[in-house]
């Protein structure tokens, strides 16, 4: 309650919020662009009242890591469709991927992604910086620029041709940078040692090629790597139970993340059931690493989830394994997978808030989001916890058009998305103009 009556430009009224004080029924008041209190406001102190009774009111949703393809393979996705399916899905900010083509791995072609960014997207932005073996003096320069959420290493390959595999090279990049490095944790050697395990026509042979030891033999490496220089790092997209326990020893240097996927899909029906369509780099595995997995959430090793919106065409998936691409998309359906997730019990809706907003902020210094609290961004996920609704193509935005998860009934959905107090998508239509800005970080930009 303000002592003294204001003028807000929206207020909104009765809804529960969910932030570091706990889960209340609060109004959240905005002016220009930013949360201007908690509390009770009357309708009187406001251009716009809205009613969101019923509903949670989340910090925004930040996805740290989405591929969406451009420059170069616009065909699949390109920032402004990939930002449309963002916002559409609730996801209020996103951390884009290096491997483009041209990769983004120097200051032109990130000051390139941020002006195509600028006005363009739904929702606000920041790029990695992809390492390479020629790069690696120009890191530390790098990853202080505007945009730039931090660098990317692929030590194993996947789509694009980024590729820093060896310890030496990996050491050098940990030398030169000074912020939080997030890393593709699968080990080249052994991928190459092992393509003689994939069945043609067979996509359940992916798992087998790219087997655990595949991913814990990196993420060890990586681990001594890290710990050596010194550095703090963060490992994309873990997929085994080895990881998950052995990374509960490393939090003083290694956060992680958790895709969607991986504690949704397993491999002895997913690859039945999708086909290529559930290949992607590390791949899903059997239901023994996802039961690990939500151990990790519930026990708090986990840090974010990630979505990996890795969008290919349906043309390209249909291709015959191991032809056919990795990747599927999932920055539109990662709100309302886990938010169904937390009906179901598999963790509190304050966990995840903390995996999706307060997780992002304290790893990268994210300055003005993450948090709904007075002064910083208004950037919100507004949800209906109790909304049943099945994922259907004609919903997805991703020029790509398709989703692992079409036909899954899902409890709980993103109502609204608020961008720096801008009404971006509101019952499931987008209902502004494109205006995201690039993500401030501490020591940056």
């Amino acid at each position: 309650m303000t002592d003294t009556p204001e003028r807000f430009d929206l207020i909104l009224k009765g809804g529960t919020v969910v932030n570091q004080n706990g889960t209340n029924q609060l109004d959240v008041a905005i002016s220009k662009g930013k949360i201007a209190g908690l509390g009770n406001f009357s309708a009187d102190m406001a251009d716009e009242v809205q009613d969101v009774s019923g509903l949670h009111v989340l910090p925004g949703v930040i996805d740290s890591q989405v591929h969406f393809r451009e420059p170069g393979n616009e065909h699949k996705e390109d920032l402004e469709s990939g930002s449309r399916a963002a916002v559409m899905g609730g996801v209020t900010a996103v951390f884009e991927m290096p491997n483009t083509s041209p990769g983004t791995t120097t200051a032109e072609a990130l000051a390139d992604k941020v002006k195509r960014g600028r006005n363009r997207m739904f929702c606000d932005f920041a790029f990695y910086v992809g390492a390479t073996k020629e790069n690696s003096g120009e890191l530390g320069r790098l990853e202080r620029l505007e945009g730039a959420c931090g660098i990317k290493v692929f030590m194993g390959s996947s789509t694009g041709n980024l590729l820093v595999d060896d310890d030496q090279s990996v050491a050098k990049v940990l030398a030169n940078i000074s912020r939080r490095a997030a890393f593709h944790s699968e080990d080249e050697e052994r991928l190459i040692e092992r393509e003689n395990q994939r069945v043609t026509g067979d996509p359940s042979s992916h798992p087998v090629w790219r087997d655990e030891r595949t991913a814990l033999l990196c993420t060890k490496r990586l681990l001594k790597l890290a710990r050596a220089a010194g550095k703090q790092i963060h490992v994309l997209h873990i997929t085994t139970a080895e990881e998950i326990a052995l990374l509960a020893d490393y939090k003083d240097i290694a956060s992680c993340e958790i895709t969607p996927q991986h504690l949704t899909l397993a491999a002895e029906d997913a690859y039945a059931r999708l086909g290529t369509y559930a290949q992607m780099n590390p791949p899903i595995r059997a239901k023994r690493h996802r039961a690990k997995l939500w151990w990790g959430i519930q026990q708090g090793i986990a840090d974010v989830l990630g979505s990996d919106h890795a969008p290919h065409t349906r043309e390209e998936k249909a291709m015959a394994y191991p032809a056919s691409p990795a990747g599927m998309p999932g920055v539109q359906t990662l709100v309302p997978l886990m938010l169904s997730a937390v009906n179901e019990g598999k963790m509190s809706l304050e966990r995840f808030v903390d995996l999706t907003s307060a997780g992002p902020q304290r790893l990268f210094n994210i300055l003005g989001k993450g948090r709904l609290a007075k002064g910083y961004d208004a950037d919100l996920t507004i949800v209906d916890m109790k909304a049943k609704r099945t994922i259907t193509a004609d919903w997805l935005q991703s020029r790509c058009g398709w989703s692992p998860f079409e036909g899954n009934t899902v409890q709980g959905w993103a109502i609204g998305t608020l961008v720096r107090g801008q009404r971006v998508m509101w019952e499931d239509k987008i209902v502004a103009k494109a205006k995201g800005q690039p993500i401030r970080f501490e020591g940056c930009g």
